[in-house]
């Protein structure tokens, strides 16, 4: 069942609880509106409904309650088509998509409101304006109002809390970390919001059945005063005549100013009366006459009744009665008076609650956006515990979080560190490796040339005293010597270069070295340790310089230095042993930045690796590779020179690694 449920799109499951709940809260109304609004007995769903007005209740009931759930039915499938995007995926990043989606986030925080307040004023405004427009009674409109008021206050509240829930459920999906979407109502607001309807739908609901009771009360008690004393004047008069009948009616004391006698023939006509007598007060006298025992009322809603008998008067009848109000109207000012007490202290008390509620989370809101904004004391900060109920547990897990998080950082440190060591020792296997290699070469050139001078010096020794060399000869022993000695001379700056270039490399990581150095200083530096892993693996390093490079970086130049050699051995490693490939350096400046790119024409990343590359130690070498590089690489920028390292990868065109710094 809950798959089934699942299943269904969000547009469907909201206009589906909208439909429920219209059905429910109809259903629930539908015995209790003739009750509320004192329908005559025996006056709805049968034939003299139909003779005094055309439809039986439950067809009317029911035909404004089907027009309700069609409206409902085809309005919310459209309204909220959009939303059904939410089920398409398992998470949405909210940075990443259009407006449209903003539009469907807005919507899911919004419309719950939105609908509870529409609820709450337009269908009772509505309504009244109708019904009076109609030139229905007030009383009767008024009570109407209340009574669709209360339908929509209950209806708002049920969808309001079903709603929330689906929207909620939706919102989940959303990737929302860092704002807030939609009006934002604070917790005082949005507790009165809610307790508010509540109070108003109990009010009105204990309203409608109070005047209901009172109205049933007073028509009970007046019918029977007024039957029993209509009885015991016509028992003791001797009526031979409609004015006879008359005077007897006028010597019986009413009760209100507002109440009326009346006399009819036998045939419904009026022969007297002092306030007018509509059709159904008249055809209720005769279809239920024998029923009710000379009761009679007046249309739906209207608080008026009669009592009556039926008198024979010269040899015919006649229908003699007393029309009164079922409801007495001076008692609305108390019963209001006392609705107005009542729900002034709600307030009060309501009022006290809500801002109780509200002062309790802002203070904890206030703290937690302090720390958040003091990173200093972010960590160490601990929030006081000042209520005992759910937002007291929340500020302790709060606590208890900063302490785990305290330990994780600790540990952090302590890993980072590590980490930094082996990547350390790594670059410096690497780095011996380099030295090795480039100095053997001269060092042998260095030692050839040493020879050389050794046999020249005893050639030249052995000269000294022979007779047939001659001055040219010691010129040209000279020049020879002058050679080696030259080419030893450059063989020495070359190596002076190279201990130069790694003189820094060999410190530790976690040693910044902050140096101001220029773009042509820091290529120097990479082409001169990368100059014979590219020439083992028979790959071409191409230096694209599309900036000054006399522009000026400032930060830890021997880090820096290590992140490029890492990424060119990384691109080397790229093309799997294949020779005679192209790797491009280029350095180019864009705003304030200054971007330096490593690109291969490799087969590019996996797919999946691209995301994780800088968040953890990640490989893509299986068993030759521990990720360590790349992770370390993403912290030294970061660290050094708050700068960022961004990544595209195509399958089977190659990789492209960016250093962004910061000028």
């Amino acid at each position: 069942m809950k798959n089934l449920i699942n299943k269904i799109p969000l547009n469907l499951k909201l206009t589906l609880t909208w439909v429920l709940v219209v059905l429910v809260v109809a259903l629930l109304y539908y015995p209790l509106i003739p009750t509320l609004l004192n329908y005559p007995p025996d006056s709805i769903n049968n034939a003299f409904q139909i003779e005094v007005n055309y439809f039986y209740y439950t067809t009317q009931y029911l035909a404004i309650v089907a027009f309700v759930v069609i409206a409902i039915l085809i309005a919310f499938p459209l309204v909220f088509r959009k939303i059904n995007i939410v089920d398409k995926v398992d998470k949405i990043d909210v940075d990443k998509n259009s407006s449209e989606m903003m539009h469907i986030i807005k919507t899911c925080f919004n419309f719950p409101i939105v609908m509870l307040i529409s609820f709450l004023i337009f269908p009772p405004l509505i309504i009244f304006i109708g019904l009076l427009l109609l030139k229905q009674e007030l009383i009767f409109s008024l009570k109407l109002t209340f009574i669709l008021f209360s339908m929509g206050v209950l209806i708002g509240l049920l969808v309001y809390s079903f709603s929330r829930a689906i929207f909620e459920r939706a919102l989940k999906k959303i990737n929302i970390t860092d704002k807030m979407y939609g009006m934002r109502i604070n917790v005082r607001n949005k507790t009165l919001l809610q307790l508010l309807p509540l109070l108003v739908f109990s009010m009105l609901f204990t309203f409608l059945i109070l005047y209901s009771q009172i109205t049933e009360t007073q028509g009970n008690y007046l019918f029977d005063y007024y039957k029993q004393n209509l009885t015991r004047a016509f028992e003791d008069e001797q009526v031979t005549s409609v004015e006879q009948a008359k005077q007897v009616l006028e010597s019986i004391p009413l009760k209100y100013a507002s109440d009326s006698a009346f006399i009819l023939d036998a045939d419904g006509n009026i022969c007297y009366s002092e306030k007018d007598l509509s059709d159904f007060f008249i055809k209720y006298i005769f279809e239920y006459e024998n029923e009710h025992d000379g009761h009679t009322y007046e249309y739906y809603g209207n608080p008026v009744q009669g009592a009556f008998i039926r008198q024979n008067i010269n040899g015919q009848d006649y229908i003699l009665g007393i029309r009164y109000s079922s409801f007495n109207v001076a008692i609305i000012p108390v019963i209001l008076l006392l609705y107005v007490i009542v729900v002034i202290i709600n307030l009060f008390f309501i009022f006290l609650i809500a801002i109780s509620y509200r002062n309790d989370l802002k203070v904890l809101a206030d703290n937690l956006s302090n720390i958040s904004k003091n990173s200093s004391e972010s960590i160490s900060s601990k929030l006081p515990v000042y209520s005992n109920d759910e937002i007291g547990d929340m500020t302790i897990a709060f606590n208890r979080i900063q302490d785990m998080t305290n330990d994780y950082i600790t540990q952090l440190h302590a890993n980072q560190e590590s980490l930094m060591e082996n990547e350390r020792l790594a670059s410096l296997g690497q780095l011996i490796g380099g030295i090795a290699h480039n100095l053997k070469t001269p060092i042998m050139s260095i030692s050839g040339a040493a020879e050389g001078l050794t046999d020249l010096i005893k050639e030249y020794d052995s000269s000294i005293d022979d007779p047939e060399v001659n001055s040219q000869d010691h010129h040209d022993i000279a020049k020879d010597m002058s050679e080696w000695v030259s080419k030893i001379k450059n063989y020495t700056e070359y190596m002076s270069d190279i201990i130069t270039a790694v003189k820094g490399q060999a410190v530790t990581l976690s040693n910044e070295d902050d140096v101001s150095f220029t773009l042509e200083e820091l290529l120097k530096r990479v082409n001169i340790l990368m100059k014979h892993e590219l020439k083992n693996a028979l790959i071409y390093l191409n230096i694209k310089m599309l900036t000054d490079e006399s522009t000026v970086i400032h930060g830890d130049v021997n880090a820096l230095v290590q992140v490029i050699n890492n990424m060119i051995s990384n691109s080397i490693q790229a093309y799997n042993g294949k020779t005679e490939q192209n790797i491009d350096l280029i350095v180019e400046k864009k705003d304030k930045y200054i971007i330096i790119s490593v690109k291969d024409y490799a087969s590019g990343l996996p797919d999946g690796v691209k995301e994780k590359l800088f968040k953890e130690m990640i490989t893509t070498k299986g068993k030759n590779g521990t990720g360590l590089g790349l992770y370390m690489s993403y912290s030294t920028i970061r660290a050094h020179f708050n700068g960022d390292i961004k990544v595209e990868s195509e399958k089977g065109k190659g990789t492209t690694f960016s250093i962004i710094l910061p000028l």
